[in-house]
């Protein structure tokens, strides 16, 4: 499994990460109990279906390994393996963070490249 995910995260939730220097998780987070998480390769389509027509996203990297076992990596859309954290997650575990940005054809442009 990879090392690095993904969080979607709008403006303001991304304001709040960095005051507090630590994420509980968006609504839907919340109420699923873990914060939601993208490989890379899935983070397109993540972005497309579950933030579409949203503007001022930014992503951030997590390092999962810094998590330990807080980190499941759980099926879930199309049967694919998700990461999930049942756990807050701290910003000492993301090690880049930007506006999202996408390449002509679509594809992200992962902070920190």
């Amino acid at each position: 499994m990879s090392k690095i995910a993904y969080k979607v995260l709008t403006k303001d939730q991304m304001a709040e990460f960095l005051r507090e220097q630590s994420f509980a998780g968006a609504p839907v987070d919340l109420d699923d109990g873990y914060i939601h998480l993208s490989a890379e390769p899935q983070l397109a389509e993540t972005i497309d279906k579950h933030f579409a027509g949203q503007s001022s996203l930014f992503v951030a990297a997590v390092d999962l390994d810094a998590l330990g076992d807080a980190v499941k990596w759980e099926e879930s859309r199309g049967g694919a393996l998700f990461p999930h954290i049942y756990a807050e997650l701290p910003l000492s575990a993301v090690p880049a963070y930007g506006p999202l940005s996408r390449e002509d054809d679509g594809t992200v442009i992962l902070p920190g490249t």
